[in-house]
């Protein structure tokens, strides 16, 4: 089951790029997989994928499947980062930033709680002001 995050208009090669990692995700046996668009909280990303391995080798896997997929259409990581450990691996795709983690490290950090909290706070606050005006 993949989660996502309400959305606005996307630039398409984003949009697709988020949807294969998603899809190759999926195809890896990837667990929990989350995506959320982050584009009203920051500047540094439009998306943010989110999902667990069921080992280190499973989360190492999922990052080696993601960058073949991406690069057999022309698409490259700008930044990896955690592939010694494998506990947390960051790929970069500056408008997409995948995070692929062990279980226990996701549910120490909550991810997707931190952002999809303020996804929430931030719609909220936009209701205030709405409603005020």
């Amino acid at each position: 089951m993949i989660r996502r995050s309400s959305s606005i208009d996307v630039n398409d090669t984003t949009r697709r790029l988020s949807s294969l990692i998603t899809a190759t995700l999926e195809d890896a046996k990837a667990t929990d997989i989350c995506q959320l668009d982050v584009r009203r909280l920051t500047d540094m990303t439009d998306f943010m994928v989110i999902a667990s391995g069921t080992s280190h080798r499973h989360v190492h896997a999922l990052s080696t499947h993601i960058c073949k997929a991406t690069a057999a259409i022309g698409i490259r990581p700008i930044g990896i980062e955690g592939t010694e450990e494998n506990e947390w691996i960051l790929i970069d795709y500056a408008d997409v930033v995948v995070h692929l983690l062990m279980p226990k490290t996701r549910e120490f950090y909550s991810l997707e709680k931190l952002w999809d909290s303020n996804l929430e706070e931030q719609f909220l606050s936009e209701q205030d002001t709405t409603v005020d005006s």
